[in-house]
């Protein structure tokens, strides 16, 4: 199938031909036909699958013929706020030739700015559930005009606490809207939560994990102490395949010592997490794009919404939570037909998570030896300072927001 067999704007078309898209991805190929048919949706696609055109492109069809003045027809509701960002950039790329105005609601800037973009004329409104509730709650935000709801990595959402905002948000929009859902997985809760906002959906599962991981490597390293986790980093981080890594880790405190840590063995690394503020978590993100980043050390909120097709390398230095975590985490490799490689570092009291992912991947994952079996190679990267944020050169800390950050807490 080709898009111009499910998209009937020539607008559309020739910007999807300029920006390169040729073929629909499988989810692409599944999901915009029965969003266009107005049904109800519940679609299970990874990260890097093409899902975020999947229903982008259906609500630019939608708009691009039915304009209304009198407020908003598309709610896109995300967990964070670099998926909001990353959206509305995908948004603006794919809807250039439509004229459409897009508002991005989410935490850590100043109301004033977007309380003036909200009190003119938009198309589109992208959003996190708490902001988007503070600016309901002054109402400022109509969303009487909702023809199309749609949420993006819904687990994740169910994950952060955002139910019970979300189910408000939801009841605000007319009854007759379109809600599309799409999640990583279908657990309970999902299947819950779309209970309650969904009518009769048409359900879409494009692959099963194992095929949708196929092109991601993935092994676990056992470790007992914090001093082996370090020492097998170094060891991992040695290997000259490596173009581009996320370390994974379960605390803001956390990643800025293995930040700080790899910075003194001349490595190219910054922590994100979300004590850092907006200005320089989106400064961190794209030096990491610009690759002045070559490590990034994160936090799993932190880091939804990063699309880096050069991230060779994802490194868990503390085992997720949960299955979703690890779907998610693994998801930022592997991207756009890549190869990637997925490392986990477990402890004996991570086993229950081990063993889900186990079972969900459909495979074991080997466990790799305790000796590396290659020789070690020192500093596979570009050692010395880099350019921070601020403009000066630094050797150290690989913060990009300028001067001296403290943490506060987990």
């Amino acid at each position: 199938m080709q898009f111009k067999e499910m998209i009937d704007d020539e607008r559309i078309l020739h910007t999807l031909e300029k920006l390169g898209f040729e073929v629909p991805t499988p989810i692409q190929a599944e999901a915009i036909p029965q969003i266009l048919k107005g049904g109800d949706l519940r679609a299970s696609a990874q990260t890097g699958t093409g899902k975020t055109a999947a229903f982008l492109l259906p609500a630019l069809l939608r708009l691009s013929k039915e304009k209304n003045r009198l407020g908003p027809q598309v709610l896109i509701l995300v967990p964070t706020r670099e998926l909001a960002l990353q959206l509305a950039a995908e948004t603006a790329k794919l809807g250039r030739s439509l004229n459409l105005v897009t508002v991005t609601l989410y935490g850590g800037v100043p109301y004033p700015m977007q309380n003036r973009q909200l009190s003119r004329h938009h198309d589109i409104l992208i959003a996190t559930p708490g902001r988007l509730m503070d600016h309901m709650q002054q109402k400022r935000v109509d969303l009487s005009h909702i023809e199309m709801l749609i949420l993006d990595e819904a687990d994740r959402m169910l994950d952060m606490g955002f139910i019970g905002p979300v189910e408000e948000i939801a009841s605000k929009t007319p009854s007759s809207r379109q809600t599309l859902m799409f999640s990583a997985t279908f657990g309970k809760g999902i299947r819950k939560l779309s209970a309650s906002l969904l009518r009769d959906p048409f359900e879409i599962a494009t692959e099963n994990a194992e095929n949708n991981h196929k092109q991601i490597e993935q092994s676990f390293h056992s470790t007992d102490n914090l001093g082996e986790k370090f020492q097998r980093l170094e060891e991992i981080l040695s290997t000259p395949s490596i173009e581009q890594a996320i370390i994974f880790s379960s605390t803001k405190i956390q990643t800025e010592r293995i930040a700080d840590k790899l910075s003194e063995l001349g490595l190219e690394a910054s922590a994100l997490h979300g004590d850092m503020n907006q200005r320089q978590r989106t400064r961190t993100i794209q030096q990491f794009r610009a690759s002045k980043i070559r490590i990034l050390v994160a936090t799993d909120v932190a880091a939804r919404g990063i699309d880096v097709l050069t991230i060779s390398h994802v490194i868990n230095f503390d085992a997720p939570n949960t299955l979703e975590d690890y779907i998610h985490r693994i998801g930022r490799t592997g991207r756009a037909g890549n190869r990637g490689v997925a490392l986990s570092f477990f402890s004996h009291k991570d086993h229950k998570v081990r063993r889900e992912i186990e079972k969900f991947c459909g495979v074991p994952m080997t466990p790799s030896p305790k000796k590396p079996s290659s020789p070690h190679k020192k500093r596979p990267f570009k050692s010395g300072p880099y350019k921070s944020a601020s403009g000066s050169f630094k050797s150290g800390r690989g913060n990009s927001g300028g001067g001296h950050f403290k943490p506060r807490g987990r």
